[in-house]
């Protein structure tokens, strides 16, 4: 029996211009608000969507397109805000994840961007109205922002980020594998992600080719236990 061949865990470059978003009905909100800058409504905008639906990859789009700085939540703080405004555009990552003791930066932040003439753009997994914000203040100006949502992805999305995930790694996926996969996994482009990478590292492992047994192998293989 021929050894499996050790896989070697090789970075690629994921494709992530604005040309290699894919546009879809669960999305084309987002890209919509996206392109539209700097012609925002607000100075601030929300992209929401799960986990997985795109909204790193489409701040990653803006971020180039305005030359922002960006950062997590986590990170901000009161002493950052003035740098920040001076870039004239801030792009602003898991804001459901903003602690009480953040609450005051990010006001300041959205005041001075404002006041600045600059823009801000800010990543949720949920929207305004779902964040838990003690600050009142801070509260009403996060309803008051333009926003737009990704939703889950549906299979003919998820069929078309999976071929260009296999093309960003130089792979060749049938059209029956990529289906079958856009059918029987999970609906995230997270999911997507993981998967592309496990059946990059079988195939090369067992020197097969993609297939659709190949991809329902590792799907069976990853899939959570019950």
């Amino acid at each position: 029996m021929t050894p499996a061949q050790l896989p070697l865990d090789l970075p690629h470059r994921a494709a992530v211009g604005r040309e290699d978003f894919l546009v879809a009905e669960a999305n084309k909100a987002a890209v919509a608000l996206v392109d539209r800058w700097p012609d925002w409504p607000t100075p601030a905008a929300m992209l929401i969507g799960p986990p997985g639906a795109g909204k790193s990859h489409l701040g990653a789009v803006w971020k180039t397109a305005s030359g922002a700085v960006a950062l997590a939540v986590s990170d901000l703080d009161e002493a950052r805000v003035p740098a920040l405004c001076a870039a004239k555009a801030v792009l602003l990552e898991d804001v459901e994840g903003l602690l009480p003791e953040g609450e005051t930066a990010l006001f300041h932040l959205m005041n001075l961007i404002k006041e600045e003439g600059g823009h801000l753009l800010m990543t949720s997994k949920v929207g305004p109205a779902e964040l838990d914000i003690h600050l009142p203040d801070l509260s009403s100006r996060l309803r008051a922002v333009v926003t737009a949502e990704l939703g889950t992805p549906d299979d003919e999305l998820l069929r078309a980020v999976l071929e260009k995930l296999f093309q960003d790694r130089q792979l060749l996926a049938p059209e029956p594998a990529l289906r079958y996969l856009a059918t029987h996994m999970d609906r995230s482009i997270e999911a997507a992600r993981k998967l592309v990478a496990a059946i990059d590292q079988a195939a090369l492992a067992d020197k097969r080719r993609i297939t659709v047994p190949l991809v329902a192998e590792v799907l069976r293989r990853d899939a959570p236990s019950s």
